[in-house]
């Protein structure tokens, strides 16, 4: 049974974005478009209406991005992430509630600047902001450590830029998956890279962080589509990814694994978008691994309405 899109994303807006999600709840969607203009007019909607409402938004498309691998996801939606800004914002709030004043330039959150507004010895504030930094963000054991030590890192950038920057420069690559030597982060006290064992636990921190720096919480927009489409023979391929049967139950495995890991995170909300072959193809249908089946399958329901609270819609042609 189909739903308009406009009827399910405004449930989504009232009762998740505005309401479930916003307080610190978490949850993950599944909606099945009819085709790829839905999907791409689906996404943006979504988007749009996620970051009017404050929230931090990342999209990660199966196309583009391995999403069987977690960790690949993570470095997705860190590539995404303003993180400057979120240190900044985090490091202000930080300060007033230090019963500091903040510079004029809100950009420049620096020891000199800040020493300048307060009109106090750069030293001073210095041992007091590094203070609170140990105790309301290396402290708040809601994030991993090593998520909680590369923050400490960003925000002590905004307070002293020419401290070790290629320390800080090494963070965000490490955040986006691109560093090369993971002993480049020793001074930041970071011993191992994001993988597969610690990905989900460092999405789980950045939900939390988002929210500490001031935003709604983290919408995550998986476009899963391509998972469970059959790839094309090789001459006809575009470049982009394509995924073996095996690969595309890795994928749902990792949606799975997101389901059953909503008790333990934070202002998250992610909304997995499929085409029909997700739920119709032989082979490749979430139908045929039982361990999503299980939690996506409506199995009682009313027989000529459709749920819009549903963990799985299918959206009708019309908006």
């Amino acid at each position: 049974m189909e739903i308009r899109a406009t009827d399910w994303l405004s449930v989504m807006r009232r009762e998740y974005l505005d309401d479930f999600i916003r307080s610190g709840g978490a949850a993950v969607k599944v909606a099945v478009t009819p085709d790829d203009f839905s999907r791409r007019r689906l996404r943006d909607t979504l988007s749009e209406q996620a970051e009017a409402a404050g929230f931090r938004v990342a999209v990660v498309n199966a196309a583009a991005t391995k999403v069987q691998l977690i960790d690949r996801v993570f470095h997705s939606v860190a590539a995404q992430m303003p993180w400057e800004t979120m240190a900044r914002a985090f490091l202000a709030q930080s300060i007033l509630r230090a019963g500091r004043r903040l510079p004029d330039d809100p950009d420049d959150l620096s020891l000199t600047a800040l020493a300048a507004a307060n009109d106090v010895p750069a030293r001073h504030l210095h041992t007091s902001v590094a203070d609170a930094l140990w105790r309301e963000l290396y402290r708040d054991y809601r994030m991993s450590q090593e998520f909680r030590l590369a923050m400490v890192r960003l925000c002590r950038a905004q307070l002293d830029p020419d401290d070790e920057p290629a320390v800080t420069e090494a963070t965000l690559l490490w955040l986006r998956g691109e560093l090369r030597r993971i002993s480049e982060l020793k001074r930041a006290l970071i011993f191992q890279k994001v993988a597969r064992h610690n990905a989900r636990h460092l999405l789980a921190s950045l939900a939390h962080w988002v929210r500490l720096t001031g935003s709604a919480g983290l919408v995550l927009v998986l476009d899963i589509a391509r998972c469970a489409q059959p790839a094309p023979p090789r001459d006809e391929r575009d470049g982009s990814l394509y995924y073996s049967r095996a690969a595309t139950f890795d994928a749902y495995e990792m949606l799975r694994q997101l389901i059953d890991g909503t008790d333990d995170v934070e202002g998250l909300f992610v909304v997995a978008l499929a085409g029909p072959e997700f739920t119709t193809d032989p082979k490749r249908s979430y139908v045929q691994y039982p361990a999503l089946q299980y939690r996506l399958a409506d199995e009682v329901h009313d027989r000529y309405r459709p749920n819009p609270l549903a963990a799985l819609v299918r959206i009708g042609d019309g908006e």
